[in-house]
């Protein structure tokens, strides 16, 4: 079990995340065993993610500040072998937002890119229609582009929807399941993007850990929905008992 892999090894995961889902993610982390820590100083960026596990660069809020410690966390956690995960929130919703992923996928070494489809088609150059941060509409083949996206940066793109898609440019896997309201639910694929990069910190086979992980993640939605004013409680509860953290 991946989560529960996380919870032996309980890694130290650098988030730069966006404001709007900050608490949830630290609290999903601590959940299944992570120790999150939420520096996004650009004095201590550096050396916080030298210190760290892994690294999650969280695009959601950005602004300038945010961008230069991005970089420099990055550039950080390249020198000292620490895998970086992008979650590029709303890539397609700007210029501002495209160019700043843009920007990060070709100045670090990103092991993986966790987006969802208009994300993904907008990094990719596909011709789709964002909605703000939320996916948008269009006709793109989700499976072709992700593995042209991940051999073209030589990482593993998740492309999180009703159904996910995983691809390291040679291996695809698809993952079904979960529960439509997730949606609702600020800060799921967020939290999600940083359960990659404690991934990431546990393991020798990460393509197979995230299979497992999505599969875990869908599996903990689905068994969440009660309304939506407690989805976030019974998720978390959710995540804690797959990881073992409530025995």
């Amino acid at each position: 079990m991946s989560l529960q892999k996380i919870n032996k090894k309980q890694p130290l995961v650098h988030c730069i995340t966006n404001y709007v889902v900050a608490n949830f993610t630290a609290n999903g982390l601590l959940a299944v065993g992570a120790s999150p820590v939420m520096a996004d100083a650009i004095e201590e960026a550096a050396e916080m993610a030298s210190k760290a596990n892994a690294l999650l660069l969280n695009m959601g809020t950005l602004n300038d500040r945010a961008i230069q410690s991005m970089k420099l966390a990055g550039q950080s956690a390249n020198a000292h072998q620490i895998p970086v995960v992008l979650d590029p929130v709303g890539a397609g919703a700007t210029v501002f937002r495209y160019e700043t992923a843009k920007q990060l996928l070709e100045l670090l070494t990103i092991s993986i890119i966790r987006c969802n489809v208009g994300e993904m088609a907008a990094i990719a150059g596909a011709d789709w229609e964002s909605k703000g941060v939320d996916s948008g509409e269009g006709e793109i083949d989700v499976a072709e582009t992700a593995m042209q996206l991940a051999n073209k940066y030589q990482c593993i793109v998740v492309v999180t929807g009703k159904q996910d898609v995983i691809t390291d440019g040679k291996r695809l896997e698809y993952v079904d399941g979960g529960h439509v309201k997730v949606t609702k639910m600020t800060g799921s694929g967020c939290l999600l993007s940083a359960l990659c990069a404690a991934v990431l910190a546990c393991g020798a086979k990460p393509f197979e850990d995230l299979v497992l992980l999505l599969n875990e993640y869908k599996k903990a939605s689905a068994n969440s929905y009660a309304s939506i004013g407690t989805f976030h409680t019974n998720f978390l509860n959710e995540l804690e008992s797959t990881a073992g953290g409530n025995q």
